[in-house]
């Protein structure tokens, strides 16, 4: 048991620590010292402080990594390089191109587009609603003297107010149930896909692709069926259909730092790559010795080399010159050659 403690990575234990005590804090400053907070709710809050611990202990991990880390320092040296303003807005045209309409995965095909984009848009809304909730950061009132008046508050301060039974009432009080619905025939076109694509019948696994699917299937459904049973069965299942509900949701926080859909928090940092090739480019491009020919931006070569130094490669040639110099292609035509000159020395081509 302490040998497993022993082993974790202290500088990432250490930012998960104080990111998970700072959202503790957060907590207890948005909901007016709990004034605010669902007690009913203190099951999710710990389930959602524990996926923010393994996120941000994972996510440190990932950046320690050479080639994250000197993406990572790259992406952050440009954008706030003379170039700011421009960066600022191609970053925010990636994001909304490529996160909020995931058209990165329209080239691989309208339906698998469609299936992702209603998977994501039904997570990335259920998210900014459940947490602000769960942290006591949003919640609604009834208006002083009035029982027909709801107002919605956040940070304790009032936002906004509506009727009772008007659509905003009926949009917001069901808004999970809209996310629920997209996340279901999502999951669903996303399963589709899995049972009939040879290339992934043959390398997914079950905890890996079929079981994220799977708790975001049971957690929409039982949260359909919460809003369906006090709507039209009395609350006479309320007790199954909660607790069904706060398993699977708990489960799914848990298993998000561990699991496939960590690459939500890591999808992000891609509009870093983006920046660097952007960069990289106006730098100039680096020539192959072999064939002659532009394959790969200067700057990305030089910061291999660099970071296949620090993993303890060495890829230096007799004639000074680097193997990292040379294109694919230029690689290929090379190691044939070598081939051949070693066969015909051999005084054998075959055999």
């Amino acid at each position: 048991m302490f040998h497993l403690f022993q082993n974790l990575n202290k500088s990432a234990l250490l930012k998960a620590i104080i990111v998970s005590i700072l959202t503790i804090v957060m907590v207890f400053i948005g909901s007016r010292n709990l004034q605010n907070f669902d007690a009913a709710l203190i099951a999710y809050l710990f389930g959602a402080v524990f996926a923010i611990f393994g996120i941000t202990y994972r996510y440190s991990i990932w950046l320690q990594r050479p080639p994250t880390k000197m993406y990572w320092k790259r992406s952050w040296q440009f954008l706030f390089s003379k170039y700011f303003v421009a960066y600022i807005g191609r970053g925010l045209r990636l994001f909304f191109q490529n996160i909020l309409f995931q058209k990165f995965i329209y080239p691989r095909g309208r339906t698998r587009w469609i299936g992702h984009f209603l998977l994501a848009t039904g997570c990335m809304l259920a998210f900014a609603i459940t947490f602000p909730l769960t942290f006591g950061w949003i919640h609604f009132t009834l208006e002083s003297g009035s029982l027909t008046t709801y107002e919605a508050h956040l940070f304790g301060f009032k936002m906004m107010d509506f009727q009772l039974g008007s659509f905003i009432a009926f949009l917001i009080f069901h808004a999970l149930v809209w996310c629920s619905v997209l996340v279901i025939i999502g999951s669903i076109m996303m399963m589709k896909r899995r049972m009939i694509n040879g290339g992934l019948i043959a390398t997914q696994t079950f905890d890996g692709d079929w079981l994220p699917l799977l708790l975001l299937i049971a957690i929409s459904v039982t949260g359909i069926g919460i809003t369906f049973d006090y709507t039209y069965l009395e609350g006479k299942t309320n007790q199954f259909m909660s607790v069904t509900h706060a398993v699977t949701v708990i489960l799914f926080l848990v298993w998000i730092p561990f699991g496939k859909f960590f690459h939500i928090f890591q999808r992000p940092a891609q509009l870093g790559a983006n920046i660097y090739k952007t960069e990289g480019i106006k730098n100039g491009l680096a020539k192959c010795p072999y064939t002659n020919e532009e394959f790969a931006t200067q700057m990305h070569i030089d910061d291999l080399k660099t970071v296949t130094q620090e993993l303890g490669f060495n890829f230096k040639l007799s004639d000074g010159k680097s193997h990292l110099d040379y294109s694919p292609e230029g690689k290929r035509c090379m190691l044939a050659k070598a081939h051949l000159k070693a066969r015909e020395e051999a005084g054998s081509f075959f055999g």
